[in-house]
């Protein structure tokens, strides 16, 4: 793969609002499509929002009437804001595209930016982005004076965290001793080339994510590089060394486009069904 060039638009007093990263995003991917600018990543921190992607349901919002800004991604609600790296990687891709595999070589670089911190992580099966692993479960520690066994988001579908206090809140997941993610990823890909990206978590305010059920997951939580490793850590110390492990992942990745396998019939000689489109 070839040479990526990194934007940084802007941090701190200067952190981009998420609708003019949009609008930036959608300018660059254009270009990329035709092929005027090299692949382009845009780092940057935004004010604090609300995004949902097309999966979220109306009971993972919140229920203040705080405003979301519903995107165009994959994957569902989550909040971004100050303490946050976020990244917006825009690439062009083999078709037909894997999408799959772009989305772990994002996991693979940040996965590699936390260690440099101290911070083990890993990638939960199921479920993008990266995350510190919890206790197992039969270790964990009594949820709210109930055994494990009579624990409602397990047994109630009528269950809702945001209404139920800091003891299911996802930013007390470490508390529990449960699984938190520290990293979500949600992408879209048009025309074979990327867009949206990932959220780092530095050193947010991660109560903000108590107002929603963030990406739709009621069993696990939020966290973030500071927290876990107990001392102060910035956007300034993480910003640099992000954006190398991305360069190595994203430019010496083998980029290869996803195998489709034929139709019994097709590969018999029969007409070919419809194209691939999915992506298009």
């Amino acid at each position: 793969m070839g040479e990526i060039r990194f934007i940084r638009l802007g941090f701190g007093p200067e952190s981009v609002e998420y609708q003019e990263a949009w609008d930036e995003q959608r300018r660059v991917h254009a270009a990329r499509f035709v092929d005027e600018v090299p692949d382009t990543c845009l780092l940057l921190e935004h004010p604090p929002v609300y995004t949902a992607g097309r999966r979220t349901a109306d009971n993972e919002r919140p229920l203040d009437g705080t405003p979301v800004v519903d995107v165009d991604r994959g994957g569902k609600i989550t909040w971004h804001g100050p303490g946050q790296l976020v990244g917006y990687p825009i690439q062009k891709l083999p078709r037909p595209v894997d999408v799959v595999a772009h989305v772990r070589r994002l996991e693979d670089a940040l996965i590699r930016t936390c260690a440099e911190f101290g911070l083990e992580t890993t990638r939960v099966e199921g479920r993008s982005g990266v995350w510190v692993l919890g206790d197992p479960v039969e270790s964990r520690p009594a949820l709210g004076g109930l055994s494990l066994d009579f624990d409602p988001r397990l047994t109630d579908d009528e269950f809702d965290p945001r209404l139920n206090g800091p003891e299911y809140a996802p930013s007390n997941a470490g508390q529990r001793r449960e699984d938190r993610k520290v990293a979500a990823i949600g992408i879209r890909v048009a025309k074979g080339v990327t867009m949206h990206g990932f959220a780092l978590n530095v050193n947010p305010d991660n109560t903000w994510f108590d107002r929603i059920v963030p990406c739709g997951i009621r069993d696990a939580g939020v966290t973030s590089i500071a927290h876990e490793v107990g001392r102060d850590i910035t956007i300034a110390d993480v910003l640099p060394v992000a954006e190398r492990h991305l360069r190595d992942v994203l430019e010496n990745a083998d980029l290869k486009p996803r195998v489709v396998e034929k139709p019994a019939q097709e590969a018999a000689g029969a007409p070919a069904g419809t194209p691939e489109t999915a992506l298009a």
